[in-house]
């Protein structure tokens, strides 16, 4: 039998009482808008919940536990932020492109923002209102709007905003002062109204929205272009990370569809939801039998019809999504 020390005997009874893993969710969702990558927000969140229970012997307080573990969560994320360069969108790279122009030119993971789970972010038997914040908050647009601010103005700005801190609180957790929050949100503030963050949220799937990503499924698993494209907006947008060509147009989307992107024939979609939107895990033919991971899509709607499809093509996003390995 192991026998621990005192300190870590005190440290493992603190952690029972606190039961920090009641928090695992919430700092995903504050690690993911901070990083924009699932992958580094579940290690950081890891990462967080290892220095709190090593740190706990010098924890005081119970009703400080929140706090304690958003101000390791924070130095966490800064640390991760210092080694590299903002997460980014296809349509930061450059204008849109055509089916023409597609040479296959990636750029590696690191360089790209990845989709959430919702189910890593939120808790849907939580306050109804709280759960429109939590889901317009994980957009993918408003999650890349976040990675142009500087750590500390992201960091002020979503605890201030989205976690609705006072003022004080985040002064405390940041060990600045109340002067330097406002001032930091400010110019938080400014930087988002200058990025393109703006979108609709979207509170429910209505029926009729239901309705469309049905006709979307049955088109696509048909592989009928032509009924791919009526569903779509005329100005719709679809990108592919980590390829960095993005189209702009219901037409040139089906272009793409009947050219470069013809081996998604016989594809199967699986739902899910991921920032807060629907999403699918699109499955190609297998040679072998079946059908294997492809891509992670996730759909932005607008009124009747879909205006963005976000192709995610990290078969690694199946496992974080708990999608299965084959069909």
């Amino acid at each position: 039998m192991t026998v621990l020390p005192d300190a870590e005997t005190a440290a493992a009874n603190r952690l029972d009482v606190l039961d920090f893993e009641q928090y695992r969710r919430e700092l995903n969702g504050y690690c993911y808008r901070m990083l924009g990558s699932v992958f580094e927000a579940d290690d950081a969140v890891q990462e967080t919940m290892v220095k709190a229970w090593r740190g706990a012997d010098k924890f005081e307080g119970r009703a400080a536990a929140r706090s304690w573990l958003y101000r390791i969560a924070t130095n966490v994320c800064f640390d991760m932020l210092r080694s590299r360069t903002r997460r980014a969108r296809p349509m930061d790279f450059g204008p849109a492109s055509t089916t023409d122009a597609f040479n296959g030119e990636q750029l590696p993971e690191h360089a790209w923002l990845t989709p959430i789970p919702d189910g890593h972010v939120i808790a849907h038997d939580g306050d109804p209102a709280d759960l429109v914040v939590a889901r317009d908050t994980i957009r993918l647009a408003f999650v890349n709007a976040l990675q142009h601010l500087p750590a500390r103005q992201r960091a002020v700005l979503i605890m201030r905003e989205v976690l609705r801190w006072h003022a004080a609180e985040v002064a405390e957790l940041l060990d600045t002062s109340v002067a330097s929050v406002n001032s930091a949100l400010q110019r938080a503030r400014a930087t988002l109204a200058t990025a393109n963050a703006a979108g609709p949220p979207l509170e429910t799937v209505p029926a009729e929205q239901q309705a469309l990503l049905t006709r979307y499924v049955e088109a696509f698993e048909r592989y009928d272009v032509a009924a791919i494209v009526a569903l779509l907006r005329d100005d719709a947008v679809q990108s592919m990370p980590p390829y960095t060509l993005w189209l702009r147009g219901a037409s040139e989307i089906g272009r793409f569809l009947s050219g470069p992107g013809i081996g998604c024939q016989g594809s199967r979609l699986l739902a899910t939801t991921a920032n807060g939107r629907p999403a699918f895990g699109q499955y190609r033919v297998d040679p072998a039998g079946g059908h294997v991971p492809w891509s992670l899509v996730v759909i932005e709607i607008e009124g009747d019809r879909i205006s963005a499809l976000h192709n995610f093509l990290d078969t690694n996003l199946f496992r974080e999504f708990g999608l299965p390995e084959h069909l």
